[in-house]
């Protein structure tokens, strides 16, 4: 028989990774008991590019996690873009909302410093401990806790608000009925590492590389490429792509990243044989692609809530903006004296998501309905890179860095047209929750 407990945290969350971790040290140091289950060992590999937009970075700071560069961390001005026959440096755009550099630092070593982290700011954390029922008020209906495969058998753990943290996979939130929605679209990636020989010069370690054309010697291949360098001389490399529903292929695989190494050894001068980290595949769910957000005792966030950019495949830097948006709202809850106030103050996790990321998504689902097919992305570029002014629109667009309200005209531009993109779904009967 599981063992029981009345109540084992204020907050419970399933899922140490960047959502998680961020969301259980924002509640810690708001005096909220905050109890993680990981399913997994840590350090533990994910399949990441590694690298920090300023986003991420803002939310770093926000957490008072330091990022010294005697720790690994490497810091970058920006991207270098390739594609269409082209070449640029696009250094981060200068912003009153996020600063002007991003990071660079493993996985595996990220999210144990998060969770270490959280640790310290006094939240509770077991690992090995696998959620896979829903616990439910007979009454009710509330998820109210999860029971949990452990080491010591099946524990329940309840507490009175629950969150899916758990990455793509969303077990909790698949089991209490919340499943993707197939029409929000749905990227892969590929990663793996690669150990150089000789230093990383400093000029080609302060940029992001960002393939926007993927070639091997037959012609172009579907997706795009990254290099992201690192510290000791390693650098993370990979492919992603993205087709506009969840039903279709994606495409990329540890093939299509041999392939693509023909470019690699003529750019970096490495091969398939130079790799330290095997290479690891990951799916990446976007654009608000599990609904709701938040109901009945149960907060979707990050992966599990489809919070991954359609433009870019950027998902740190949400996860832990839900997260923070979360804990905002959890903590006002529990101070409420009422069952019905606490709902209310909840619900304004998910109204709070939606006013900051539901219009710019959309923007981003028919950004790849235009662009998943390679021979468009080719025309975009090869005649798009070379004009300046709109390659800065593009750049702020790509990369979710712009102001939401002031700023120059690109930002103004960019926040209308993710305010008009949100009307038009609302006023099409769609519907933001």
């Amino acid at each position: 028989m599981p063992s029981k407990s009345p109540q084992d945290a204020d907050v419970l969350i399933i899922g140490a990774g960047p959502a998680g971790s961020t969301l259980a040290a924002h509640l810690a140091s708001a005096g909220v008991a905050a109890l993680i289950l990981e399913k997994s060992t840590f350090p533990r590999y994910k399949a990441c590019g590694d690298g920090l937009t300023p986003r991420a970075v803002k939310e770093l700071a926000l957490l008072g996690l330091p990022t010294p560069a005697s720790d690994g961390w490497v810091t970058n001005r920006g991207l270098r873009v390739f594609g269409g026959g082209h070449a640029l440096e696009l250094p981060w755009p200068e912003l009153g909302s996020f600063p002007n550099y991003g990071l660079t630092f493993p996985r595996e070593r990220f999210d144990q410093l998060l969770v270490n982290h959280a640790q310290a700011k006094g939240a509770t954390f077991r690992q090995n401990t696998n959620a896979n029922r829903v616990l439910r008020h007979p009454g009710t209906g509330r998820i109210v806790g999860v029971a949990a495969q452990t080491e010591q058998g099946v524990v329940e753990y309840r507490a009175p608000i629950v969150v899916d943290a758990g990455g793509v996979a969303a077990r909790i939130a698949t089991l209490a009925g919340r499943n993707p929605n197939p029409n929000r679209p749905m990227g892969t990636a590929i990663r793996a590492r690669v150990r150089l020989p000789t230093p990383i010069s400093p000029d080609r370690l302060e940029w992001l590389e960002s393939h926007l054309e993927l070639r091997d010697k037959r012609g172009l291949i579907a997706g795009y490429g990254w290099v992201f360098p690192e510290a000791d001389n390693h650098l993370n490399i990979g492919l992603g792509s993205v087709s506009s529903r969840a039903g279709a292929s994606a495409g990329g695989g540890r093939g299509l990243l041999n392939r693509w190494f023909v470019t690699l050894e003529e750019h970096w001068g490495i091969t398939a044989e130079d790799i330290s980290d095997a290479p690891l595949g990951a799916a990446l769910p976007m654009g608000f692609n599990r609904r709701p957000l938040y109901g009945g005792g149960l907060m979707l966030l990050g992966d599990a809530a489809g919070l991954v950019s359609p433009f870019n495949g950027e998902g740190v830097a949400y996860a832990m903006l839900s997260a923070r948006f979360a804990a905002e709202s959890i903590a006002d809850a529990l101070a409420r004296p009422t069952p019905d106030s606490r709902e209310l103050a909840l619900r304004t996790y998910s109204a709070r998501l939606n006013q900051e990321l539901a219009g710019y998504f959309t923007l981003g689902r028919v950004f790849v309905r235009l662009i998943e097919h390679p021979k468009v992305l080719h025309v975009c570029t090869k005649y798009g890179l070379p004009r300046q002014t709109l390659i800065r629109l593009v750049m702020k667009l790509l990369s979710g860095l712009y102001e939401p309200r002031g700023g120059d005209w690109t930002d103004r531009l960019i926040a209308t047209s993710a305010r008009l993109a949100t009307a038009t779904a609302l006023n099409s009967g769609g519907r933001w929750r």
